[in-house]
């Protein structure tokens, strides 16, 4: 029988504590959904474990296959450069597949959607309710249409309205999508971040959320968001699967 691909969970790191405990609180989310799985955690940058370590000791234990997951939520820059160059230095013995970064996934929406009802939302309020998607923000183009597309078909599930906003490298910001929503005669506005971990950004967004009525946590370690990293990690590994005919 063919051992499964070990997860390796790739986060960006920070400084800020509350960054590490909540891709933590995420992963034992993504092993509670599925016990057999092996599941791994390396950070590219202040945080340890380093992916570099861990896929060194993944070498050292005589792991061969392993599944490479950027937790993020849309393809910019990390996805396309940072992840592949540290992939590239991996111990030879190892076959890595990086699999596709979180969104846009149906899940993540729903995922939102929970968190602005945790927030003190209902459903009886969509109607009259407009709400500002709240990313980090990227200099990337493709990231920047990814976000404005996922606020387009959030709108059409039946809000007053929704707008993008960016803490950080585009515009408008949260609170200037805040007072977009105002002038709209939405009867509340609600901001709900798009965004996996508390931190600098985040805390932008919680900001600039001064004037809304609603502010929705992180999405954090949401069931949603670990079903879609198990979602991503099924999809990396099928094609050596339908390879070996398993």
């Amino acid at each position: 029988m063919r051992t499964k691909p070990v997860l390796l969970v790739i986060a960006h790191g920070s400084r800020d504590p509350r960054h590490a405990a909540t891709v933590h609180a995420l992963v034992r989310r993504v092993r509670s959904l599925r016990p057999g799985l092996r599941v791994e955690t390396g950070f590219l940058d202040f945080n340890v474990p380093s992916v570099r370590g861990v896929l060194e000791s993944l070498a050292a234990e005589g792991v061969r296959d392993v599944v490479a997951l950027p937790l993020l939520l849309t393809r910019a820059f990390h996805a396309k450069a940072d992840i592949p160059a540290v992939l590239r230095e991996a111990p030879a013995r190892l076959r890595i597949r990086q699999a596709a970064v979180l969104g846009p996934s149906p899940l993540l929406l729903t995922a939102l959607e929970r968190r602005l009802h945790e927030a003190g939302l209902t459903p009886a309020d969509k109607s009259s309710t407009g709400v500002v998607l709240a990313s980090a923000g990227s200099s990337d183009p493709e990231a920047i249409a990814v976000i404005a597309e996922i606020a387009r078909e959030w709108r059409r599930t039946g809000w007053c309205a929704v707008r993008p906003a960016f803490a950080s490298a585009a515009l408008p910001r949260t609170e200037d999508a805040v007072r977009e929503l105002r002038d709209l005669g939405c009867a509340r506005v609600a901001v709900a971040p798009y965004v996996l971990a508390p931190g600098f950004l985040p805390d932008r967004i919680a900001r600039g959320a001064a004037e809304a009525d609603v502010l929705a946590e992180v999405l954090g370690p949401a069931p949603e968001v670990a079903r879609v990293l198990l979602q991503r990690y099924d999809a990396a590994r099928a094609p050596a699967l339908a390879a070996v005919g398993a």
